[in-house]
């Protein structure tokens, strides 16, 4: 069971890092060429892509010895439900975004799933 979530948190943090570089290296443009965005929304967008990158980091400090760091993947879980629900909000308001963000939003508010796998190994009783 620890095995089967290391490999699946594992497998699912490359695709936050895969965006998080693309976005720190080719900003806005590199998300949807045809928008105009300002400055400050391209300076926005990478800093976020940043913060992504310093996620998935935590993800993997964390992977090797997951029944350990329950607090660590809560408040992981946390930004990213936070930041899904942001994305949930900017679909309400202006409409949905790129099919990979609408992906994006179901991952993150589809993370809880996966730290209640935690809890299960969490709370598993050990041999003793």
């Amino acid at each position: 069971m620890k095995l089967g979530l290391q490999i699946v948190l594992g497998l699912f943090s490359l695709i936050p890092l895969a965006f998080a570089v693309m976005g720190l290296m080719s900003g806005m443009a590199g998300a949807d060429p045809a928008a105009a965005v300002s400055a400050a929304v391209d300076n926005q967008y990478r800093y976020m892509s940043g913060v992504y990158i310093l996620v998935t980091l935590l993800l993997w400090y964390a992977i090797p010895n997951i029944e350990r760091h329950f607090t660590l993947m809560a408040l992981i879980c946390a930004a990213l439900v936070i930041g899904g629900i942001g994305r949930f909000l900017s679909q309400t308001a202006l409409g949905p975004g790129t099919p990979q963000q609408s992906a994006g939003m179901l991952i993150e508010l589809g993370s809880p799933i996966l730290l209640a796998w935690l809890w299960l190994i969490v709370r598993k009783p050990r041999a003793q």
